[in-house]
């Protein structure tokens, strides 16, 4: 504890650094638990002050109190847990194993105080008379049914029980988290000779080389496996053994150490749910969110199912007839995919890769797209220090010059990231807290050798638009309370922001900007990018089958009633797909238990039972491109629409409410069906 009496730790004020940029340099691994035990310490202290209060509940000294409250735990925790994500190390997951129960039994602590609880219950009872402004009484609101979802009201027995499930749920999050990435390490496909990876672009190859290189295989080819089942390389590799290995290495992992977790994880949420008043874990979080009910999920995906279906058995076939084989293969699907993509639409997606140069598809396209909707600049901040030499960072201005925030970009995979992307906040925007925000974007693109560029696939530069749509959420906030900053909206609307960013990517005006060849210059050609468009169209059916199967593998384990035992992991998960009609042998699910970190990483569910979330969200995105894409407005025009009555306002409003507010009506799902190739 040296560091805390002394000062030097860096986490105990806030930082002086432009936009209170965490002080990378400065903090060292011994810092965190320091700075997580007198965290935990002043806020609870900050909460006694609180109830200790000897005049009447007001919202300023009860909710604006607790807004202010936990600094130094906010600071320690937006930095830690962006580093076991991005950069962990063994000294980070011990950390990590240790204080998760600490922070469950923390949040407890707070959520279960009766006195706090008592002056929220007054506050809430009289609302209507405190004069409040929307955002206040939504934080109110907020405030109120969160402590009740989180067992305010239940008897002194039933909480020290809640208390139980919450700590071993986190517990158990924290090792499944840990296990994937030891798991997904361990299953990285190592060849030996560079002819094994015939099909593969000569990048591809050198990049393979070097990753051999930086995981201590030196002289061989090391492909290390995306957070997904089907494997990019899929797409390429002529050689159907390798193939084969690969897509069995990916479907394989973490089965073993937590298939036992994901049973354990599944039973206990149910217990709390039931504890909760609520018949699943899935009927306890679809009730916080836009979708309302269980019945309206299942409708939504039960009816997406049969067409789907159909469509990828259709796609089967024709792949099939391209193999000249009876019946298509799980790890050739991909390859002969490629294969039927050239020979109907004439194109090639190797050949579209270097026109996708990662710089210029960042600058030129992504910063780019953000200047034409939203009137954004971004200036590169090299004097700024990262939490790892890749992690670049980035000054963000508004149209009239003004300071916006801070934007970090990660792109790279190493040994150290977790598989997949996402976006994290390093600081949160807050008029109350006087804060701008700070954001992160990680991906996980091989890094090429040193002097090489870094060439994308389409796919590549979708999650690079599609992150990013995340990070103007946090970058665009204009809220004054942090409980409703950014992307603290519900998690079956958080995509669909995102997903909105993704049609910059094809826009015109902005693909012409980026999409060049990295020597010449020249432009991505008209017609490939015309029969890029087209090919898009084939293997819809794949990609829902794939995305349902994972969904409502998600919705299996979670509606589960309370006493529920599910048995051996594969072979629920085997009857859950069969139950669903969705267990075709040749489309894995996108992701398997062992390996399906959305759900089962971290106590508090991440997407647990949420994860259909992502089509929910996608019916509110396809039905916002087609308004973006209406006349009578520019771009510009529609972008401010879009950012100041549905970006900049967080969750300070209803999601839904907000998403009518711009569209003028309720979304329509004819949009997502026209797109995933699921009418008629």
């Amino acid at each position: 504890m040296t560091t805390e009496t002394t000062g030097e730790n860096p986490f105990l004020r806030p930082s002086d650094l432009p936009y209170q940029l965490p002080p990378f340099a400065d903090i060292r691994e011994e810092h965190y638990l320091p700075a997580f035990t007198l965290g935990m310490r002043e806020q609870l202290d900050e909460v006694a002050a609180i109830t200790g209060d000897p005049e009447p509940a007001t919202f300023a000294n009860t909710v604006e109190a607790l807004e202010r409250s936990g600094g130094l735990l906010r600071r320690v925790s937006l930095v830690f847990f962006n580093q076991s994500a991005s950069d962990t190390t063994e000294g980070v997951q011990r950390i990590e194993a240790e204080v998760s129960p600490q922070l469950a039994a923390h949040t407890d602590a707070i959520h279960l105080d009766p006195a706090l609880f008592a002056r929220l219950d007054a506050l809430h009872a009289r609302r209507a008379e405190l004069g409040l402004d929307p955002e206040a009484l939504r934080v109110l609101e907020r405030y109120h049914d969160d402590f009740v979802r989180a067992g305010a009201r239940l008897t002194p027995a039933e909480q020290a029980r809640l208390r139980e499930l919450n700590a071993e749920l986190a517990a158990l999050g924290t090792a499944f988290e840990q296990n994937v990435f030891a798991a997904t390490a361990a299953a990285a496909l190592v060849l030996d000779s560079a002819e094994e990876l015939a099909g593969l672009s000569a990048d591809a190859v050198a990049a393979a080389a070097e990753n051999g290189r930086a995981r201590g295989h030196d002289g061989k080819y090391v492909i290390s496996l995306k957070n997904f089942s089907n494997q990019t390389e899929l797409a390429d590799l002529d050689d159907p053994k390798v193939r084969r290995r690969l897509l069995d290495a990916s479907l394989a992992r973490g089965i073993d150490v937590n298939g036992p977790l994901a049973v354990r994880m599944a039973v206990l949420r149910a217990e709390r749910a039931a504890l909760l008043g609520f018949p699943s874990h899935a009927a306890y979080v679809v009730a916080d969110q836009t979708a309302g009910t269980t019945e309206a999920v299942e409708s939504m995906l039960g009816g997406l199912v049969a067409p789907a279906v159909a469509n990828a058995r259709r796609e089967a076939r024709a792949l099939a007839a391209e193999a000249g084989v009876d019946r298509i293969e799980a790890a050739d699907w991909q390859y002969y995919s490629e294969k039927v993509r050239k020979a109907r639409f004439d194109i090639d997606a190797s050949v579209m890769r270097p026109y996708l140069e990662l710089e210029s598809v960042l600058r030129d396209g992504v910063f780019h797209a953000a200047g034409l909707v939203y009137g954004l600049t971004f200036t590169e901040r090299p004097d700024l220090v990262g939490y790892h030499p890749d992690a670049r960072v980035f000054e963000v201005a508004d149209a009239d010059g003004s300071p916006v925030g801070l934007y970090l970009g990660d792109y790279y995979a190493r040994s150290s990231k977790r598989g997949g992307a996402w976006m994290n906040e390093l600081v949160g925007q807050s008029h109350l807290l006087e804060q701008l925000p700070v954001v992160v974007n990680n991906l996980n693109v091989a890094k090429p050798p040193t002097g090489e560029p870094t060439l994308l696939t389409w796919t590549e530069v979708n999650t690079l638009f599609h992150e990013f749509g995340h990070a103007l959420h946090g970058l665009l906030s204009d809220v004054r309370y942090p409980l409703v900053a950014g992307t603290e909206v519900p998690r079956d609307f958080v995509e669909s922001p995102s997903q909105v960013n993704e049609m910059w990517a094809e826009w015109p005006e902005v693909l012409d900007h980026y999409a060049r060849h990295h020597l010449t210059g020249e432009p991505m050609p008209a017609e490939l990018v015309a029969r890029m468009k087209e090919a898009e169209a084939f293997g819809e059916g794949f990609r829902t089958v794939e995305y349902l199967g994972a969904t409502l593998l998600d919705w299996s384990w979670h509606t589960l009633p309370a006493g529920a035992e599910p048995g051996d992991a594969p072979a629920f998960e085997a009857a859950a797909l069969h139950r669903y009609g969705l267990d075709l042998d040749a489309v894995p699910p996108r992701y398997r238990t062992g390996y399906f970190g959305h759900v089962f990483s971290g106590g508090s569910g991440g997407y647990s039972a949420g994860y259909y979330g992502y089509i929910w969200s996608e019916v509110l995105d396809a039905d916002t491109v087609e308004w973006f894409k209406e006349s009578g407005r520019t771009i510009r025009e529609s972008g401010e629409i879009f950012r100041r009555r549905l970006l900049a306002k967080g969750g300070s409003v209803d999601s839904m409410g907000a998403f009518a507010d711009f569209r003028g009506r309720a979304p329509q799902i004819e949009p997502l069906l026209a797109r995933r190739g699921l009418t008629g």
